[in-house]
């Protein structure tokens, strides 16, 4: 008998993947375009594993009532694991596995796609043509050759949107709380200080995990420490921004640009089209009015590769599971 996955979050690009991957695994699949929570755990009784995605909200009490279905895993089918309650997984016996990396170079190479587009303002000449207004006015950049950047984070991702730096020539600040000398002299870059970075980059990037250490990393304290019309750009979590603060900064100019693939309350719209209702998140909408930002759908991974990497990972997790093999990928509580 297949054993039954209850597929949460599910899009159409979602199906596609995990039905070609599991040709080979022979589970039953069933989609529900539902994000899982307390509301709608109950789609979940009669699976034998659920897999979920980034805006699904598994605190204890979700995973309680997992548990009473008889479901022992969890399989994120993405890198964060924020949103569930990996303490209660564990006193409910309940195992909990994710994607660490899908595409390193997906999200590296989306990051300066965020990066030219700010500052060749190439959003704003895509609309500005298609009105057959071909004025340069406001449409100034500057080279990105010998600027210098600030990568925060230099874990896979991080060091290959270094390598994506360094091949524009700019200069290269990294600052990671488990540093790696050996990279850093390898490649010729070098680790400092945040406050160091902030008062020294042109732009800095976001490639760090969100923590508690991490939450609200760019505050207006943060912001005060950087340059004037300072480039943020933050393709890691919504959360590791003050979004207010950064709003303030952007009013100020003491932010000139802000490319965002990630919002902290991003889960009330990212991934749906709401282009019919009325937005009633008032600060969201204040970050869409900017003309000096760009915000995505949290789509920096949204590649072919990363695609195929996230099912085949999540599917032989899933497998390794119910083989009773070791879960290479399985999160663990830390105190």
């Amino acid at each position: 008998m297949a054993y039954k996955i209850a597929v949460f979050d599910a899009k159409p690009y979602d199906r596609v993947t995990f039905d070609r991957v599991n040709e080979k695994y022979g589970f039953e699949l069933t989609y529900h375009k539902e994000h899982l929570d307390i509301n709608n755990v109950v789609l979940a009784n009669g699976a034998d594993a659920v897999c979920i995605f980034v805006n699904a909200v598994v605190d204890s009490d979700v995973v309680a009532k997992l548990k009473s279905y008889g479901i022992n895993l969890i399989a994120l089918r993405c890198a964060g694991f924020n949103n569930v309650d990996i303490l209660a997984a564990e006193k409910h016996g309940v195992k909990v596995v994710r994607v660490p990396d899908y595409s390193p170079h997906a999200i590296a190479e989306h990051t300066l796609a965020l990066m030219l587009c700010l500052n060749r303002k190439v959003h704003r000449a895509f609309l500005r043509t298609r009105d057959g207004n071909f004025s340069l006015v406001g449409f100034e950049g500057f080279d990105m050759y010998g600027k210098t950047v600030g990568v925060i984070g230099t874990g896979k991702i991080g060091k290959v949107a270094i390598g994506l730096f360094k091949g524009l020539g700019m200069n290269v600040l990294a600052y990671d709380l488990y540093p790696d000398n050996a990279f850093a002299e390898a490649e010729g870059i070098k680790y400092v200080t945040l406050d160091e970075l902030y008062a020294n980059s042109n732009i800095i990037t976001l490639h760090c995990p969100l923590t508690k250490e991490t939450e609200y990393l760019i505050c207006d304290e943060s912001i005060k420490k950087m340059k004037d019309g300072v480039m943020i750009v933050n393709t890691g979590r919504g959360k590791l921004i003050h979004t207010r603060h950064l709003i303030d900064g952007l009013l100020s100019r003491k932010i000139g640009y802000a490319g965002l693939d990630v919002y902290e309350e991003e889960g009330a719209y990212f991934y749906e089209d709401h282009s019919d209702a009325v937005m009633t998140d008032d600060v969201l909408a204040r970050l869409l009015s900017f003309n000096n930002v760009i915000v995505t759908s949290h789509q920096a991974f949204f590649t072919q590769e990363a695609m195929e990497n996230i099912a085949n990972t999540t599917m032989n997790s899933i497998s390794d599971f119910f083989a009773g093999k070791e879960l290479k990928n399985q999160v663990v509580y830390k105190a």
